[in-house]
Parts: structure tokens; sequence; C-alpha cells
């Protein structure tokens, strides 16, 4: 099985998240689940070239935030790249693919609708939010089998709160915040396609919990379940 990770650089930077360092721990995390690893710090041009690859797994941030001290500004982008990396986002999504969108993935590539609709919610500037890092309880919900049989854990990480959801999901895990409850991980089903997207994960910290590694791999196994089996309600 093939895995492509698209890492955060240039427009898909900011000054808040370590990219590099969190993509090379789901690298790691991936190819124990059986895939070869590539990673990409081409966003646009990685969708465009996804081919056959078998997993999608998207660890970037959002293109309208300052890029971080000392890059070079990226300039706008094409109308070409964005046509080509829809066009193939769309080509991986019609045949079955699986994917996994992390954390600061909630924002990243407005200019492709076809992402955020598959992840199912979006970061909103001015609504969305998170209490400052520190050690999380996460709370395992739902009866996904991907949550089969898992426990409760903590982690320290940034807990994403107010995202807006715009498609149906399927919940995994939520945290509490303020006394609510808010959405962190969750499953959605998109024709023949699998996606999981992980509100966690915004330093290597969070990957260095044995519980949020052994969660991802039970989502990369289902992930790997594609095609999807679609039935007919005739």
């Amino acid at each position: 099985m093939r895995a492509v990770i698209l890492s955060g650089s240039g427009r898909y930077a900011d000054p808040w998240h370590p990219f590099a360092e969190t993509s090379a721990a789901l690298a790691g995390i991936v190819a124990g689940a059986g895939y070869h690893v590539d990673v990409s710090d081409d966003l646009l041009g990685g969708l465009a070239s996804l081919g056959d690859a078998d997993l999608l797994v998207v660890n970037a941030g959002n293109p309208n935030t300052p890029i971080p001290d000392g890059a070079a500004d990226p300039g706008p982008v094409r109308d070409d790249e964005i046509a080509a990396a829809s066009a193939g986002l769309d080509a991986a999504l019609e045949r079955g693919i699986g994917i996994l969108a992390v954390h600061a993935a909630a924002a990243t590539l407005p200019e492709v609708p076809a992402f955020g609709h598959a992840v199912g919610a979006r970061w909103i500037e001015g609504v969305s939010w998170h209490p400052p890092i520190a050690e999380a309880h996460v709370h395992l919900v739902g009866s996904h089998v991907i949550a089969d049989e898992l426990d409760d854990f903590t982690v320290f990480d940034e807990r994403y709160s107010g995202l807006r959801l715009d498609e149906v999901v399927e919940p995994i895990a939520e945290h509490e915040e303020d006394g609510m409850r808010h959405p962190l991980i969750w499953a959605r089903e998109i024709g023949h396609s699998r996606v999981v997207y992980d509100a966690l994960g915004h330093d290597a910290r969070s990957y260095e919990s044995a519980a949020h590694r052994e969660l991802l791999a039970r989502a990369l196994d289902w992930l790997s379940r594609v095609p999807a089996p679609t039935f007919d309600a005739s």
C-alpha cells in the first residue's frame, strides 16, 4: 500500500505548528501500519499527482495566516494549480481512497472545496478556538469500530473547539471544555472513500501517547479497507 503525506510548507505553514516534526512522527506511524510512505511539502502538486495512492494524510495549516518568520513569501497560488489539485482529489475520491486529516488540516486547502467537504468541518476564524495546550482528557464516544474496546486517554495537546460541522460525521472522541462536549475525532464514508479527522496533533508530544498511537493504528486499518462498500437501498 502507498501513502502520501502532505506536510505544511510555504503558504500552508504558520508560526505555531512544527509540521515537519509532526509529519515525521505521522510517517513513522503510517509506515508501521504497512504503508510505503512518501512525504511531500507541495500540497497542491501532491493532490494533483495522487495517482493510485491508497492513503492520503494531510497535516498542514491555513494559507490565510501569517507565514513563519524568515520564510519567503510563496506568492499567490495559480488557477491551473488549483484545477489540477481539485481534479486529482476528485479522481481519488471517486475510485476510493483513505484520508487521514489531522489538527490544522481543518483549516487547510480552502482553494479545494472537495477537501473541506471530505473532512466534514472547518476551522472558522473568530469562531473556532482552543484552550491553552496542556494535558487533555479524550473521551471515546459512539460505536465506531475504530474505538471498539478502547478506553479514554490523556494526551498533551491542543483541543480544537467550535469547529463548524458542515456534514454528517460519526463521532469517535470528544473533549469537554466549559461544561460542553466538542467533537475531536470522527469518521466519514463518502462513496467508495473513507475519511478520519483527528483534531489532535499540535506537536510531536501528541504522538508520544501510546493510546493516541493505538487509536491512529485502528484508524489506518479502517481507512485501508477501500473502496468502501456501497449499498443499493432499492
